[in-house]
């Protein structure tokens, strides 16, 4: 009554209803990798070693293989000869991790298996399209975010489902990142910090966020230099979560100033500190045992005696 304690952040129905949705749908997606799992251990139980040679088990290839053999198939060349042309130079490999043996009910565990996946994904197209439907009023939304590096629509879409649109809800950028639980703790006492451990926070939000962050960390903007940069002093861990972190405070303002994302580089913070950069460099080359100097042009250049 006295405004005394902070109120909860409960999300307009429209949102909410889209958030439900959404929920749902990576529960699906989950199942369906765990699906994906029991038929690779079932062909590592025939000694079926198909997904040492193609990268998706459930590719159209490894799904042209794997139908042979729930039919009955069981010569390796035969089955190596239904991949595509990508699979060509890795015939030798393939024909070699399908020499396994098949008994008759691990015919009939993939066959279920895979009748399975197929269910789930039907189901999760009609979720895409659902989800599409309920994303019309947040669509600027959900596209702005969809230019951030290693944010795809799917990811874009929870974003949305979880925070909303209205940023007027979180003070601050930081208040946000507290909120999804992707900020460090605040344990301190006597002026001793305690623990940095991060908050208990939106869990959904959360899991989206840090696989966000490793598909950035593969790309070669700012996110994955601010990844490489963490990485080496505190570990992979924190440095996926700080990632993780900036994501959402990118999201924050994206969504705040209603303008996409304009990268800041993978050379930033080396152009933050040039000086530094340049003595770090240096002596790292000092070290390997080469006499170094340096001549100062428009654009630098290094000569190594």
């Amino acid at each position: 009554m006295h405004g005394l304690i902070r109120a909860s952040f409960i999300p307009p129905i429209e949102q909410r209803d889209l958030r439900d949705l959404i929920r749902h749908r990576t529960n699906f997606i989950r199942e369906r990798a765990t699906l994906v799992n029991r038929v690779q251990k079932v062909l590592e139980g025939a000694n079926i070693k198909l997904a040492s040679v193609v990268s998706d088990v459930m590719g159209v290839s490894a799904r042209a293989i794997l139908n042979a053999i729930v039919q009955g198939e069981n010569n390796p060349e035969l089955m190596a000869n239904l991949t595509s042309n990508r699979l060509k130079d890795k015939r030798e490999s393939l024909i070699k991790a399908l020499e396994g043996k098949v008994r008759q009910h691990q015919r009939f565990i993939l066959t279920e298996l895979l009748c399975n996946i197929d269910n789930i994904d039907e189901t999760i197209e009609r979720f895409n399209q659902q989800i599409k439907e309920y994303c019309s009023p947040f669509e600027k939304a959900v596209e702005l975010l969809d230019t951030i590096p290693g944010v795809a629509r799917q990811t874009a879409e929870l974003i949305v489902g979880e925070i909303g649109t209205d940023m007027s809800r979180f003070p601050t950028p930081e208040h946000l990142a507290a909120w999804a639980g992707v900020a460090p703790g605040n344990c301190e006492s006597a002026g001793k910090r305690l623990s940095s451990k991060i908050r208990h926070g939106n869990n959904s939000l959360r899991v989206g966020l840090v696989q966000a962050a490793h598909a950035a960390t593969r790309t070669k903007g700012y996110l994955a230099a601010q990844y490489r940069r963490i990485a080496a002093r505190r570990g992979k861990k924190r440095a996926i979560i700080a990632v993780a972190h900036s994501i959402l405070k990118i999201a924050y303002h994206l969504i705040l100033r209603q303008e996409p994302y304009q990268d800041l580089g993978g050379d930033y913070f080396d152009q933050q500190k040039p000086e530094a950069t340049k003595k770090r460099l240096v002596k790292r080359l000092q070290k390997l045992g080469y006499e170094v100097s340096l001549t100062e042009l428009h654009t630098a250049s290094l000569t190594i005696a």
